[in-house]
């Protein structure tokens, strides 16, 4: 599942670009969804916190994001970074009380806000010593409402005006004029469509878990914790406990049980398996396998050579492939997920020796020998050893195939 939104650039007078307002999309069509604004609201906040990095949509630069009354009432500015985003009270929302003192805690908590396609009226004055930015509907005020509100917002310098929906050269030079600051609208852009893919309940878990797992030391109880907040999880991880895999002969019947018979390693291992089992649920079988082979064939050059931590090459294989599973690049991948720094470095910079590790394992991958011997040589390797590491790697991944096969 994707997680569809659109950005349209924000310009300031010199017509740099000052910031963004992010637009909730449900698919391709760039086009606002039939749905109503408290829905489209939560969706995006949601967007920001599971599917995709703020940094990913606007970098460096503000994003203006659209609140109701209820989305507002609810706290949810408060799940957003104040240094990233401009609160932006929606057009709807009219003027009162609560929403009065919602704008004054937001101010107060550094949020910047603004007040979308404005319409003056005089109780808006109660607003002005929170508001920053004043949004207005360049193609539906005229010159005279635009004086009016003006004069109204003199005494707070504070206040600077956008203007929307500006469409022709003598639109912007106009608004340029009348004094405005910031200018949006397909003059500039129109909105660019973004995407990124979502992550379900499940995945979430396991991202949180393949951070804690990821810590020097583990905290079991808080591990054990995450497991059972999803029952799928648990579920799956008995089940892998009592695999054929490990040919025990006890049963397995608690979460914690589970987790200390498998061992640090090993639940690491199964982690990050499920991971990349359950975002890859719409890629071809053969790229989880692939996947698995790699983390395998990986670790056992880790073992060959003592110079890396197993569970690292492991971790390092399986990830190599992320950018194929989630149909994005690996730099934005590696950003959304805490990885060690020499794990990013070699799958974004293919620097250090789990890069070189990489590297031989795409040489296997496509037959290139030579330049497999070559690398197998720079790694100090005992050139008899790999291949039976990689046949192993092979089997071992058909083994893993057939087990997730039977927790699906």
């Amino acid at each position: 599942m994707f997680f569809y939104a659109a950005r349209q650039p924000i310009l300031d007078r010199n017509k740099a670009l000052f910031g963004y307002e992010l637009l909730f999309r449900d698919g391709v069509d760039n086009a606002f969804p039939d749905i109503d604004g408290d829905e489209a609201t939560s969706k995006m906040i949601e967007g920001s916190q599971f599917a995709f990095g703020l940094d990913d949509f606007l970098g460096d630069k503000p994003g203006f994001i659209n609140f109701t009354l209820e989305t507002l009432l609810k706290k949810y500015p408060s799940m957003l970074p104040k240094e990233q985003v401009v609160i932006e009270v929606l057009e709807t929302v009219q003027p009162g009380k609560r929403l009065l003192a919602e704008c004054q805690q937001l101010k107060e908590q550094g949020y910047v806000l603004a007040l979308d396609d404005y319409e003056h009226k005089h109780v808006w004055r109660h607003f002005y010593p929170y508001i920053d930015i004043i949004k207005i509907d360049f193609r539906s005020t005229n010159s005279e409402q635009i004086e009016e509100i003006k004069t109204a917002i003199a005494d707070f310098p504070n206040i600077k005006l956008l203007a929307e929906k500006v469409e022709t050269i003598e639109e912007f030079q106009q608004a340029m004029d009348q004094g405005f600051a910031y200018f949006q609208g397909y003059f500039f852009s129109k909105p660019e469509m973004m995407q990124a893919k979502a992550l379900s309940p499940s995945q979430l878990a396991l991202a949180e878990l393949l951070y804690e797992t990821s810590k020097a030391d583990m905290d079991l109880v808080q591990i054990a914790e995450v497991f059972k907040r999803d029952v799928t999880l648990s579920y799956k991880l008995l089940r892998y406990s009592n695999s054929a895999i490990f040919r025990r002969r006890t049963e397995i019947d608690t979460i914690k049980h589970a987790i200390v018979v498998l061992g640090q390693a090993e639940l690491k291992k199964f982690l990050s398996l499920l991971f990349t089992a359950q975002i890859s649920t719409d890629k071809p079988a053969e790229l989880m396998r692939m996947a698995m082979t790699r983390a395998n064939f990986a670790e056992g050059l880790a073992a060959l050579s003592g110079t890396v931590p197993l569970e690292k090459a492991f971790l390092t294989g399986m990830m190599s492939l992320m950018d194929a599973i989630l149909d994005e690049s690996i730099e934005s991948v590696m950003e959304k997920l805490p990885l060690s720094a020499d794990i990013k470095d070699a799958l974004v910079n293919k620097e250090g020796v789990l890069a070189d590790y990489i590297r031989l394992i795409e040489y296997y991958e496509t037959a290139h020998w030579t330049e497999a011997t070559s690398t197998i040589k720079h790694l100090n390797l005992p050139v008899e050893k790999v291949p039976d590491a990689y046949h192993q790697a092979v089997q071992w991944a058909n083994e893993q195939m057939k087990a997730l096969g039977e927790l699906a």
